[in-house]
């Protein structure tokens, strides 16, 4: 685990994900960032035993008269094992490569020495890996939704201050920024959006239906 985690997930946004009402791609951001983060990892484990107690106090339902026996007649029924959670992989958490079914990133080049790996996503969003080259600065942009961006290697500074291994950057449509890799060795991030960004230059915005950023 990484002691040095200094930005994290928000409250609401871990409440969500517990409540299994996060989609897919920031689901994928909580996963991996829960694996490194302690401070997160028990506060997960709070939301879920506030969410058990609320289904405690919940008044029964009815239920139809043969639910016992029909549940009976199912006890014989092969069960498949549930897999053992993934290790990490270098710089992956196991949710990572989970995504990625064991396989290595597939990058795909935007220019200037970054890349990216579009590992998937649903109707409330789309996750990818990005590839940033030591003190290379991502295109100047905004947002039309949220975005978190969780450090996997490297770090990377912008107007709202340092991003290292393990921390989570939250942007919303309040924040325009230029993220700048650090020296050393190469920025790896995951990135979950809601919508697509909103770069503030000509270049960025043309190529970005390309690129489905």
């Amino acid at each position: 685990m990484n002691a040095n985690i200094s930005h994290h997930i928000p409250s609401e946004i871990l409440a969500a994900y517990a409540a299994g009402s996060l989609g897919q791609a920031f689901s994928l951001v909580v996963a991996a960032h829960v694996s490194l983060c302690d401070e997160c990892r028990a506060e997960l484990a709070a939301h879920e035993a506030a969410g058990g107690a609320v289904l405690d106090t919940t008044a029964a339902a009815a239920v139809s008269p043969d639910l016992f026996s029909r549940v009976l007649d199912h006890l014989d029924d092969p069960v498949e094992p549930e897999p053992a959670p993934r290790a990490r992989d270098g710089v992956f958490p196991g949710p990572i490569m989970d995504a990625l079914k064991g396989k290595a990133p597939r990058w795909k080049s935007l220019g200037g020495g970054v890349k990216q790996c579009l590992i998937g996503g649903d109707t409330d969003g789309l996750s990818r890996l990005l590839f940033i080259p030591p003190k290379t600065a991502v295109p100047d942009h905004g947002h039309h939704g949220t975005e978190l961006t969780l450090v996997l290697q490297g770090g990377f500074a912008d107007e709202t201050g340092h991003f290292d291994v393990g921390d989570v950057e939250v942007a919303d449509a309040d924040l325009d920024h230029t993220p700048v890799a650090d020296a050393g060795a190469p920025c790896i991030v995951l990135a979950a959006t809601d919508a697509p960004l909103k770069f503030n230059t000509f270049l960025p915005r043309l190529l970005q239906p390309l690129f489905g950023i």
